[in-house]
């Protein structure tokens, strides 16, 4: 296996044996269709189970489906989401959310390394309704975050709870959200929050690609199985999409691999001879490295991106190693 993309993102890191294994597993006879299954039932209690919480689960296969249909059971065309500058959501996923929202806008909040700033969000909900201007319906927030920050329960109580009072939907991109566990981000709190709908991220930590959905608000439920059907994410066999999450919950390696993760952005950090510029507190490394030295790092065999801050992006995976990180460092340092 070769190491040139092994720190680009997690994405590109092979699936954890945990999830193949299930999948193997669940490769035994017949089981109905369309998310029916006794597959897709185990491992949405065992989601329930995780959060604590009783929630409707629902798996799709990647992370843009099923932030854009969420963010679309919640806002109607002619309203808008109110997200970070530099969610997913907004940077990343091609108009998604306002293509399945048939219209649906995205206004930039601010805040320091990808956490939202309460007083740019009371900003936002203090401008007066107009009918030339979209406004907020619904508030998203990225858990952990873009820049691989992890909200604390009180900061995110504070912003759901200014979101709550204004009337709005509450909507959670959790591609990370096992990577915020694993940091001390407690899954029940989730259910505290007062959330309407929430992303479980599985590709990311190490599953097939898989994404689980959980609808806290049950007014939600109703049809949302149609809105998958519309949109292409209610595949027939869609135990594939849901076995992997009985592999990664049922010992509890959906947090642990996140963990090691962790530990491993927290290890490339401190031999970082270059300048970081966001904490570390889940997987990422993000520093200030010019063009010269990022052009050498690939032409020495290692792909990483510029990320949207202009910040050259690290990503560690439940796959990335001690040794790798040490190789990565002692090439970073001969380029300093």
């Amino acid at each position: 296996m070769t190491d040139s993309y092994a720190f680009a993102s997690d994405n590109t890191a092979p699936a954890a044996p945990e999830a193949l294994e299930a999948l193997i597993a669940c490769n035994q006879g017949y089981a109905s269709g369309y998310g029916t299954d006794h597959v897709t039932a185990e491992a949405a209690d065992k989601v329930r189970a995780l959060l604590d919480a009783d929630v409707d689960v629902r798996f799709v296969g990647s992370g843009t489906a099923a932030n854009a249909l969420s963010l679309a059971a919640l806002c109607r065309p002619f309203e808008a989401v109110l997200a970070h500058r530099d969610a997913h959501i907004r940077t990343d996923e091609t108009g998604a959310p306002g293509y399945f929202g048939q219209g649906l806008g995205l206004p930039p909040l601010e805040g320091v390394s990808g956490r939202i700033a309460p007083a740019s969000l009371q900003d936002a909900l203090a401008m007066p309704e107009s009918s030339y201007r979209q406004s907020p319906a619904a508030l998203s927030l990225t858990q952990a975050t873009e820049y691989g920050t992890v909200y604390r329960a009180d900061e995110l109580a504070r912003l759901t709870e200014l979101a709550q009072v204004a009337g709005l939907g509450i909507h959670l991109d959790g591609a990370r959200i096992a990577n915020a566990f694993a940091s001390g981000f407690a899954p029940k709190t989730l259910k505290a929050l007062g959330l309407d709908i929430a992303i479980l991220g599985g590709t990311k930590c190490g599953m097939t690609p898989t994404e689980a959905i959980a609808i806290f608000n049950p007014k939600l439920s109703r049809r949302f199985d149609a809105r998958l059907k519309q949109a292409g994410q209610l595949p027939s066999k869609g135990r594939y999409f849901a076995a992997p999450w009985i592999g990664m919950l049922a010992d509890g390696a959906f947090v642990r691999h996140a963990a090691h993760a962790n530990a491993m952005a927290k290890r490339l950090a401190a031999g970082m001879p270059f300048k970081i510029l966001h904490p570390v507190e889940a997987n990422g490394v993000f520093v200030d490295m010019a063009d010269a030295p990022l052009d050498a790092l690939r032409r020495a065999g290692t792909f990483v991106y510029r990320f949207t801050d202009g910040s050259v992006r690290f990503m560690c995976s439940w796959a990335t190693t001690a040794e790798q990180v040490d190789r990565l460092l002692e090439t970073l340092k001969s380029l300093a």
